[in-house]
């Protein structure tokens, strides 16, 4: 998978090289102050784009969260792609924290999925329903199905996802990330041993959000 051995992601290249050409240019140009600002943007880029190891849980039943962040909704909810009520946990991402997303636990992909729409609020309940989003529906050892979803907020203009259908997926690695500030739904069983709460701060690939049976 991508951006495994990277300090920061690989998706933040251009736009690090580009900030440093311009930086270059005005240095050039004697633009001292101007410079200094862009110099400023480059280092701003490096740090949203940048992409830290971190410690995965061995506990083969945990799901872990897919994104750092902060719980802002916590409830039952449907998921089109599956059948059945199921636990919804959605995690917003601000422009500080890392944007990076990981797998909240092992299966295969059953499917990937993408829509179109607009870029609300990702803070907003209707930016499940509204915002461009890509997800994923994946299958456990056990056959527990669930679905991790990445939506567009008000900034973000691209999604990317690097797994495809029938690929098998390693709990808290790394398949994707959003440019800039947005939100990750996760829909789970709702039998899951649950261990999180609406406001609990979030370490994506560390914190555990709940057990499966």
């Amino acid at each position: 998978m991508r951006n495994n051995r990277t300090l920061v992601a690989v998706e933040g290249y251009p736009f690090i090289a580009v900030a440093f050409i311009i930086t270059l240019v005005l240095v050039l140009a004697a633009w001292k102050i101007t410079a200094l600002i862009t110099l400023g943007i480059m280092f701003f880029i490096c740090y949203f784009f940048r992409n830290p190891d971190r410690k995965i849980t061995e506990v083969k039943n945990a799901v872990v969260a897919p994104a750092d962040g902060v719980i802002i909704y916590l409830g039952s909810a449907c998921e089109e792609h599956l059948d059945g009520e199921m636990l919804k946990i959605s995690i917003f991402m601000s422009v500080f924290n890392v944007h990076i997303n990981r797998v909240p636990c092992s299966g295969r992909v059953l499917d990937t999925f993408s829509k179109r729409g607009k870029f609300l609020d990702a803070r907003s309940e209707r930016a499940t329903f509204e915002n461009e989003q890509s997800g994923i529906i994946l299958e456990t050892e056990k056959g527990s199905r669930l679905a991790f979803v990445q939506v567009a907020g008000l900034i973000a203009r691209r999604i990317i996802s690097y797994p495809v259908k029938g690929e098998l997926l390693q709990r808290g690695s790394r398949y994707g990330l959003i440019r800039f500030g947005s939100r990750v739904d996760l829909y789970l069983p709702k039998d899951i041993d649950l261990r999180a709460a609406i406001g609990d701060k979030t370490i994506a690939g560390e914190t555990i959000l709940g057990y499966l049976p």
